[in-house]
């Protein structure tokens, strides 16, 4: 279950950041046609979803339940995260642009050498929210994974919280099945803290820096 929440969450976190960064790259230029149409439709999906079912249908039509990939393709893109980039791009000047299309670079090898080098503090924040998302993510396997090869940590933490209270009704005067059951679940919500608690002063700069996107105008 580990193994399995640290590689949905790091390929999840790399496949969100580039996929979000590649819509926003396009989204931030005033010449993309039909780009007031997708910003309509991008704001829609913000206030409203398909539901449970539909989506539950959705994804029992494209072959993903009980699949590894339902924890990455779904959640590959995010409105949200695309508008944050979008405007950190905005403000990469346009000139360094036309000088990599004069040294011949073309869309993709400025998007890849230009862009995203100069974006880290957004692309640090996106991957931190997604991140955090990716780890903490407990109904996706909860509503289309049966496998418990494919259960990540979140959902083994409860099943361990169904299984003690089974087991203090089962017995409720034993002592020893009560201590037991309540020190593996203390153990296991340490090991999926820890992972976050880490990680959080590592990016914190980068994560300020994100937050003060579009903040201040000159």
């Amino acid at each position: 279950a580990f193994l399995v929440s640290v590689a949905k969450t790091v390929l999840g976190v790399i496949c969100h950041v580039l996929f979000c960064a590649m819509v926003a790259y396009g989204m931030s230029k005033e010449y993309l046609k039909g780009r007031k149409l997708y910003t309509v439709m991008g704001v829609i999906t913000m206030f409203f979803s398909g539901g449970i079912i539909p989506t539950y249908l959705l994804i029992k039509s494209l072959g993903m339940l009980n699949s590894f990939w339902v924890y990455i393709i779904p959640a590959l893109f995010s409105y949200y995260d695309m508008i944050i980039l979008m405007n950190f791009f905005r403000q990469v000047p346009e000139s360094l642009e036309e000088a990599a299309r004069i040294d011949g670079a073309g869309v993709w090898r400025i998007f890849i050498y230009v862009i995203l080098p100069t974006s880290k503090p957004a692309l640090a924040t996106i991957a931190l929210f997604h991140g955090v998302s990716q780890w903490n993510d407990f109904m996706t396997a909860k509503l289309y994974i049966t496998e418990k090869a494919l259960y990540p940590l979140q959902m083994k933490l409860y099943e361990i919280i169904v299984q003690q209270q089974m087991a203090t009704m089962t017995n409720p005067t034993s002592v020893t099945v009560t201590t037991t059951a309540k020190g593996i679940q203390l153990a296991t919500i340490i090991v999926t803290t820890l992972p976050i608690i880490i990680i959080y002063p590592l990016l914190q700069k980068h994560f300020v820096t994100g937050m003060m996107l579009g903040a201040v105008k000159e």
